[in-house]
């Protein structure tokens, strides 16, 4: 069994930061591309920011230039540090990992419960 565990999500003013964390833990062998992604009311879900084993990251337009996605593949954990926080970006932030099971070496794709950022303005 695998799970991730966000934290780090709150209520926050228009222009202010917050740092999210998730963390793997269970029956991993290896974690390949890990990320974050986001759900607004009434909206889909979409893709924020990945970073892949070595350390290559890819963001949604609205959030480059004000969002940093890292990673510690020593503590599997995954990182969103978010700055200039508009209210646009209120939402259920969730992370997600592509993962190697140890027990059976099968390939996994794994999601957290999601934390929720609400930013007032």
């Amino acid at each position: 069994q695998v799970q991730l565990v966000e934290s780090g999500g709150g209520l926050v003013q228009s222009g202010g930061s917050l740092r999210l964390s998730c963390a793997a833990s269970g029956d991993i062998y290896t974690i390949y591309s890990m990320g974050w992604y986001r759900q607004a009311p009434g909206k889909a879900r979409e893709m924020v920011a990945t970073i892949s084993s070595i350390g290559n990251t890819n963001y949604v337009d609205s959030v480059k230039g004000r969002f940093t996605i890292s990673r510690d593949n020593a503590k599997n954990t995954v990182y969103l540090q978010m700055n200039s926080l508009k209210p646009e970006d209120t939402a259920v932030y969730s992370c997600h990992a592509d993962l190697m099971r140890y027990s059976d070496f099968e390939m996994m794709d794994c999601w957290g419960k999601g934390t929720l950022v609400t930013v007032s303005s």
